[in-house]
């Protein structure tokens, strides 16, 4: 594998870095700059964005944070994960997963918990190789302004 690192993205120029691989996975967040401010806010509430990045190029994002809650106790919750499309089957993702699971660790955690969409086949077989559980049903109601 090729050498890589990864790190948290915590300038924005460090985080715009992120925002071509992050929008294969999140079409809709499509402006560079809004990007940026997004995460920048989330930030404040908690979000953490990582990345890996080898040779120059950034490969695998994910956005995660630490959560509590009386079900599952304090645990690590992944908002996002991409790999960029071009780098998939490489390791990028499985390198980026394990060190997610290993700040869940660091930070006394439960779980690591993540949602994924249920058309995302390829995905789901990537967790499950990981020896991920499909544990539950995500519902979700849109709320009117």
């Amino acid at each position: 594998m090729i050498s890589s690192r990864i790190a948290i993205a915590t300038r924005p120029e460090e985080i715009r870095r992120c925002h071509a691989v992050m929008r294969e996975l999140r079409p809709h967040l499509d402006d560079a700059e809004k990007f940026v401010e997004r995460v920048t806010r989330q930030q404040k509430e908690g979000y953490l964005l990582a990345f890996l990045e080898a040779e120059g190029e950034v490969r695998a994002v994910a956005g995660y944070r630490f959560l509590e809650s009386l079900f599952s106790g304090k645990f690590l919750y992944v908002d996002d994960l991409v790999t960029h499309a071009a780098d998939r089957s490489l390791g990028f993702g499985g390198k980026l997963l394990d060190w997610l699971v290993e700040q869940a660790r660091a930070n006394n955690c439960e779980n690591l918990e993540l949602d994924s969409g249920v058309q995302r086949f390829d995905a789901h077989r990537f967790y499950l190789i990981k020896r991920m559980k499909n544990s539950s049903y995500h519902f979700v109601i849109k709320v009117p302004p």
